[in-house]
């Protein structure tokens, strides 16, 4: 080997070494002068947006001086930290860019073994391969990555500004800089000259216009549109007119005004700043003059209108649409709502004229992106506590443009809405506080009223604390009444409103009341014409009260079988199916607007309930069996977690103190030893429920109930350990996860079970079903059986959605958590339900 370089693979190098050299140059210019192309972009940015043009002229000479030696301290800087790029710094990236640096290995030289014929052809066979490498190259690109050197991202504002200048400036702008230098615009060899600008409005989106390229004789400005012209060369030499502007003020010294012609700055002979008002003349009068008429295009109204009827939401929130269209866009809109009192039934607490109430404003929603020239919008609030609810008002809607103008519709009378209360005494109450909103004098008057309304309260009124909260509220008003001040008059009435609430949504203990309760405020809601939605929400309402008197039905049946079995032969069998076509026969009929029928059907179907028993029919597995103890196991779990919470909140560890026996019951326990132990017990039930037989062995529903039992198993087992080291915090956590295992095991299983039943009535005709007590053997829709078909379908009785059911929960803990009345350590449970779940 003679250690020459090997021609050939550096030959095939020659294009990868130039382009990768080209990126060298590239990369190590952009890292010494981007400071100074970032000034460059940001000064040709703001000449094109005219920054030139504002202030005097020696502001703007200062500021192209403190320009002009910015820029050449960044070219010195640039000029120092540059290094000229070689094909030797190409040859060295690209060759690093390749495993084993073949480039390197061709240039090398054997130092040994150059006598030895093997240790030649060993050398030869790597100088091939690493030819073969070297062949194979690549251009690198530059690494032109700026963020080490410029951490505020500075040369992407000078980038982002220059693309807005391109977009919404004007590059001709920038010509007015040879107008800075002292005497250039008078030198001008071809004699008085002139620049002048149209720059319209921002808001209107159009771009400024440089007046010396326009040839055309008329020219369209939006209304609002500024117009400067420069005039240079000797005074007199041209002149402006113009009958588009209100001509300005006169100026004077102590009012610091604008600088008048005569005094322009040297070299201009004039300034002229005009703002467009109207259409007229505008022309540069004399050598190389120029004429044009101006066509003010007016900014227009912005238009709005109500769009479609005023909808009622469920909860008492109200819907109204409109529409609003402006030439170039709304920005904001609001609706004024004011008392109709010419529609209004001046009678009752109505009688009195009305204190004096400020009309209520609203803002209206505008889109948070897109075009604003033509919205269409809902606006959704709720006045439901206000004096306006349910009265008539007059709506005006407004819009506002971006020039401050503003367009309003025709006045659009409609009754406010509000929410609706269906419980007799929850629209008293509603009824008494908008009487003492609407005038204080008529305070005696819902005094006189309330305490009839509470006078026999049995059977009336159910719910006891809004009951007592209620007589607390009648005695404050009776004793204020005579000097009831405007801050008590609201203090009272939001007291009203919060016991109206517990009225109407109160949280009843007992199934069969709730059941009560949900079918008269649907019954009535029926009869008053309430709205679907109201309907709607009613309707699952008393769905869950139903199903919930259900389940205490079924586990009373489990209680008392020999009771069970002589309901069992005192009436006409109904399946569950029929109990579901009934109620959605009743919510057909009330879609459909037949409330007579549906106020009938709705008579049947709480005599129905009145007298509804739990039985079981043929080829039915019941409430006893696995699933029954299922079910005991999961209500004994949660009279356990009960007895632990009460233990944490009276400072128990949850151990048996000493000299108890184990049989001798503990506090409020039930009698079976240590918590430890009674989870012990718990644990050990469901352990040998799991090796029974449990339904749907072998299907899907099956297996995951099983699933959900060894989870509970497993939570169980360790709440039993934190029982025994005294952590109460923990057990409770863990046997909160137990109950929902066994909630979700309980319901895979009767999903298993739903579908053995179907099996079974398909094969054999067995079928569970539910007694209505009705001796004249009428189905619930009143007909005789014969006379029709019979009412029947597959689907399960009851349509208990879990994720509703775990919603409700949900809401329910969120709501006592948020009663700041309740003790310290129940608010701290709750708190760690609301984590877990």
């Amino acid at each position: 080997m003679t250690g020459k370089t090997p021609e050939p693979p550096l030959k095939t190098l020659v294009w990868p070494m130039r382009l990768t050299l080209l990126g060298l140059w590239s990369e190590r210019l952009a890292r010494a002068f981007w400071p100074l192309w970032s000034l460059i972009l940001l000064v040709l940015a703001a000449l094109a947006f005219g920054v030139q043009d504002v202030g005097p002229l020696r502001w703007a000479q200062i500021g192209g001086g403190l320009v002009g030696l910015a820029a050449l301290v960044l070219l010195g800087l640039g000029l120092r930290r540059f290094r000229k790029p070689t094909m030797i710094d190409a040859l060295v990236r690209l060759d690093a860019t390749m495993p084993g640096r073949p480039i390197s290995a061709l240039l090398d030289r054997q130092a040994i073994g150059t006598a030895d014929p093997a240790s030649l052809a060993v050398w030869q066979a790597h100088l091939d391969r690493m030819a073969a490498r070297a062949a194979t190259a690549r251009p690198v690109p530059p690494d032109l990555r700026l963020s080490s050197r410029d951490p505020f991202s500075l040369r992407y504002v000078a980038l982002t500004a220059f693309v807005m200048a391109l977009i919404f400036g004007s590059f001709w702008r920038v010509a007015s800089v040879s107008g800075l230098a002292p005497g250039a615009a008078v030198a001008m060899p071809g004699g008085p000259s002139w620049e002048g600008w149209a720059q319209p409005p921002a808001y209107t989106g159009k771009p400024s216009l440089y007046l010396n390229e326009i040839t055309a004789d008329t020219i369209e400005l939006p209304t609002g549109t500024r117009i400067q012209i420069r005039v240079y060369g000797p005074e007199g030499g041209l002149t402006v007119t113009q009958t588009v502007a209100d001509p300005p003020p006169p100026a004077t010294p102590s009012e610091g005004g604008a600088t008048p012609a005569a005094a322009a700055p040297e070299g201009m002979a004039g300034v002229s700043d005009l703002t467009v008002t109207r259409s007229g003349r505008l022309a540069i009068e004399g050598p190389n003059g120029r004429e044009w008429q101006i066509k003010a295009l007016p900014d227009g109204l912005p238009v709005i209108a109500v769009s479609g009827a005023m909808g009622r939401e469920a909860d008492g929130r109200f819907r109204q649409g409109f529409t609003a269209t402006d030439d170039y866009g709304v920005v904001a809109g609001r609706v004024t709502i004011t008392l109709d009192l010419a529609r209004i039934d001046r009678r009752h607490g109505l009688a009195p004229d009305p204190e004096p109430v400020e009309p209520v404003t609203l803002d209206l929603p505008m889109p948070l992106s897109g075009k604003r020239t033509d919205i269409a919008e809902t606006l959704i609030d709720d006045l439901s506590k206000h004096v306006f609810a349910n009265l008539p008002v007059t709506m005006v809607f407004a819009a506002v443009d971006a020039a401050g103008q503003e367009g309003q519709s025709q006045p659009y009378s409609v009754t406010l809405p509000g929410k609706r209360f269906f419980d007799p005494l929850a629209a008293a109450l509603i009824e008494m506080r908008r009487d003492i909103l609407w005038n204080r004098i008529n305070a005696p008057r819902a005094v006189e009223l309330l305490k009839a309304v509470t006078h026999r309260p049995e059977g009336f009124i159910r719910h006891e604390r809004a009951f007592l909260y209620l007589r607390v509220l009648i005695r404050e008003l009776e004793a204020r009444e005579a000097s009831l001040s405007v801050e008590d008059r609201d203090r009272l009435a939001e007291d009203l409103w919060t016991i109206a609430l517990m009225v109407e949504e109160g949280n009843l203990q007992d199934a069969f009341e709730r059941l009560q309760r949900a079918q008269d405020r649907l019954d009535e809601a029926i009869r008053n014409g309430a709205s679907p939605e109201e309907i709607d929400q009613l309707m699952r309402e008393m769905q869950q009260a139903l199903n919930e008197y259900m389940r205490e039905l079924a586990e009373e049946a489990q209680r008392n079988p020999d009771q069970q079995q002589q309901g069992m032969m005192q009436g006409q069998m109904m399946s569950g199916d029929q109990l579901q076509q009934m109620l959605d026969e009743l919510q057909r009929l009330m879609e459909e607007g037949r409330t007579a029928e549906a106020a009938e059907l709705m008579e049947q179907l709480r005599q129905l309930m009145q007298n509804m028993q739990v039985v079981q029919g043929q080829g039915g597995q019941g409430q006893g069996g696995p699933m029954g103890e299922l079910g005991q196991t999961l209500r004994d779990q949660q009279q356990l977690s009960d007895d632990a919470y009460r233990d944490m909140q009276e400072g128990r560890n949850g151990q048996q103190p000493e000299g108890q026996e184990g049989g001798e019951q503990q506090g409020d326990g039930q009698g079976q030893g240590s918590l430890a132990e009674r989870q012990q017990e718990l644990r050990n039930r469901l352990d040998q429920l799991q090796r029974g037989q449990l339904p749907g062995d072998g299907t899907a529903a099956g297996e995951e109930g099983r699933r959900n039992l060894d989870r509970a198993g497993r939570a169980m087992e360790q709440a039993e350990e934190a029982l025994r080291s005294g952590d109460l915090d923990g057990a409770l956590d863990r046997q909160a996860e137990a109950m929902e295992a066994m909630r979700d095991g309980l319901q895979n299983f009767g999903e298993a079970l739903a579908q053995e039943q179907r099996e079974n009535r398909d094969a054999q005709g067995g079928d569970q079903r539910f007694g209505s007590a009705d001796p004249a053997g009428r189905d619930p829709l009143g007909r005789r059986p014969g006379e029709t078909a019979r009412i029947g379908s597959d689907e399960n009785m009851v349509q208990n959605d879990p994720n509703r059911r775990a919603q409700e929960l949900l809401d329910e803990i969120r709501r006592r958590s948020g009663e700041l009345m309740r003790p310290t350590e129940e608010l701290d449970y709750l708190k760690r339900l609301l984590q877990l779940f």
